[in-house]
């Protein structure tokens, strides 16, 4: 009974002082990862809860307004255009990870197939978007009045030789509508989603030079707390390089 008695103390005195953080993640492979590190970080005292979601708006939200920790789903361009535009100051804690975007299509095999006049689909958040273009200016498609800049909108495409259509659509959405487009340009995360495989499925996808890192994101008040400091760690940690590598196999590539 003592020896019972010595246990459930011990397990309360542990559940008194452990740490808890709630993350916000897209479910591939942002919550995959997360959940990965969870026994390694309970193992360190912290407690690691994962809300899962498939917009790009309500993590960063609920983080600036404390309903949240932090969130893992997003690339440094994508967190300074949230900012700018909402008047937050949510900040990166780490880069963990590229997903190369990617040309994808149920009708053609190359994108020198694409006829004129042809219906591409692109991501309608300003660095996103901006991003498709950059990496349909690079696969020789469209020319941009300046191909390297970030934001870059359908406005400032300077020679597009098919005439192609151009359709913006939120993100998550676009793997839905690939069979009625002709291409569509999606973010890894719902091209894995949707059972896409970026190493054989995209037409053109971005090379692991990629400047778009997916970085865990926190608020100036939290970002260099214990729990966090722990997480980060983690994230940067041999076993989830291997996991990365392991898992995605090259259509996620580790950042550290």
């Amino acid at each position: 009974m003592k020896k019972l008695l010595a246990v459930v103390a011990a397990v309360a005195a542990f559940s008194a002082h452990a740490e808890s953080l709630t993350v916000a993640a897209t479910p591939v492979p942002h919550a995959e990862i997360l959940n990965f590190v969870k026994p390694a970080l309970a193992k360190e005292g912290v407690e690691l809860k994962v809300k899962e979601f498939t917009d790009y708006i309500q993590p960063n939200v609920q983080v600036a307004e404390k309903r949240l920790d932090a969130n893992f789903f997003q690339h440094q361009p994508y967190l300074d255009e949230f900012n700018k535009a909402k008047g937050t100051n949510l900040v990166s804690v780490a880069g963990v990870h590229i997903e190369p975007l990617g040309v994808y299509s149920t009708k053609i095999k190359k994108l020198d197939e694409l006829s004129s006049g042809a219906t591409v689909v692109i991501p309608n958040d300003a660095t996103n978007g901006g991003r498709a273009l950059l990496l349909l200016d690079k696969a020789g498609v469209i020319k941009l009045k300046d191909n390297k800049n970030i934001l870059s909108t359908v406005k400032d495409v300077a020679e597009n030789p098919k005439s192609l259509k151009f359709r913006e659509l939120e993100a998550a959405t676009i793997p839905r509508v690939l069979t009625q487009v002709d291409a569509a340009l999606i973010n890894t995360n719902y091209a894995l989603e949707a059972k896409l495989n970026p190493e054989k499925d995209a037409l053109v996808i971005e090379g692991s030079d990629s400047p778009y890192v997916n970085i865990l994101v926190a608020r100036p008040d939290n970002k260099d707390s214990d729990a966090m400091k722990k997480l980060a760690a983690a994230l940067h940690s041999p076993e989830v390089k291997q996991f990365i590598n392991e898992k995605y196999k090259g259509a996620v590539v580790p950042a550290f």
